[in-house]
């Protein structure tokens, strides 16, 4: 079980131009699951204005990692390499933070990790995609060990090339060939780094290709991967969030499954309430990633059936960020039935951070 810490693990999340809005919420959130830890927002302009003194990680979310260099100018940049070198603090990429880190040629970055993504049809899209820890992997993600295969969203994601007599460490890596254009050569991604990790100077950095904060039941990874680079104790977490057994197959988000989820998101606005709640349920066959978002404006709708269907999928699907329209609806909420289930489900993400 989590235990609270006398002194909070201090972690900054991003969110200058260039990271994607959604990505630095569902990270803040992510982090939010370890009660020893105290995330928030940093700009670059906080950056400039010394936050970094008072953090002990700095995470570099998903969204476009030319942009984030862009926004962070090469001033903040320094400062944020001379953060990472320093004992006891750490940088994590995650999607984009990972770009970021690459010394890629002719691409704009911190060039921190020596190697390069392969940059020809670096644009793959997205997936659920399978990867298998390896036994350094093992020593800091436990609970994915008993596992031949664990999965995340990924979301164009770096894919590394890792030169021979490298600093940088392996920890897990991709079995699925993502291939989602018909374009896309094959091969490719099998095999390639899905986490790996290097020293920094006296501190660490550590990188996810693809997406845990935004992946339910490995959402516990973002705040262990803090915990790591920081030298923090790796502590286990509650079951209901660690949950990697639940994922058995990837999901290539091909022309074909992308048309699929954008037909069940017009479902939603249907007045036959079997129709919404048949669309709820598709959308969640194919994890899809968005439907998480979708599902809080059904909260508010005038089908009490609706209503129910809604508060249970956000619970299933760890959206925390709801916390607040979940409480809303609850004390709105007339029928008592409805009004029991909106309990239940405020309480149960209400555990999942706090």
């Amino acid at each position: 079980m989590r235990k609270k810490e006398n002194t909070k693990l201090r972690v900054g999340v991003f969110s200058g131009n260039g990271a994607s809005p959604v990505c630095v919420v569902e990270t803040v959130e992510a982090l939010k699951t370890d009660t020893g830890i105290h995330p928030h927002e940093v700009s670059a302009t906080d950056i400039m204005n010394g936050v970094l003194k008072n953090l002990d990680v700095l995470v570099f979310p998903g969204g476009s990692a030319s942009q984030e260099y862009n926004n962070m100018g090469l001033r903040a940049a320094e400062k944020v390499k001379a953060f990472g070198r320093q004992k006891n603090h750490g940088l994590v990429g995650i999607c984009a933070g990972g770009y970021l880190f690459s010394t890629t040629p002719g691409y704009p970055s911190l060039q921190i990790v020596p190697a390069p993504d392969i940059r020809d049809h670096y644009d793959r899209g997205r997936a659920l995609i399978g990867f298998k820890i390896n036994q350094e992997g093992a020593k800091i993600f436990p609970e994915l060990s008993r596992l031949n295969i664990a999965y995340y969203q990924y979301y164009d994601g770096p894919l590394y090339q890792i030169p021979k007599q490298n600093p940088v460490t392996v920890l897990a890596t991709i079995t699925t060939d993502i291939v989602c254009n018909p374009l896309d050569p094959k091969g490719v991604s099998p095999g390639k780094p899905a986490f790996f990790t290097m020293p920094y100077g006296e501190g660490k950095v550590i990188v996810s290709v693809g997406h845990p904060e935004a992946t339910p039941g490995m959402r516990w990874i973002v705040p262990r991967m803090a915990r790591f680079v920081a030298n923090r104790p790796l502590i286990p977490y509650i079951k209901k969030i660690v949950k990697p057994e639940q994922y058995t197959h990837e999901v290539l988000y091909t022309q074909k499954i992308v048309a699929y989820e954008k037909s069940n998101f017009w479902k939603l606005f249907s007045e036959n309430d079997e129709t919404v709640i048949q669309a709820l349920k598709n959308l969640g066959s194919i994890y899809s990633r968005p439907s998480f978002r979708w599902a809080v404006g059904l909260l508010r709708s005038t089908s009490p059936k609706v209503r129910m269907t809604a508060a249970g999928y956000l619970l299933e699907t760890e959206y925390t960020y709801a916390l607040s329209d979940v409480e809303t609806a609850f004390k709105i909420e007339k029928e008592p039935q409805v009004k029991e289930i909106l309990k239940k489900v405020y309480l149960g993400l209400k555990r999942m951070v706090s």
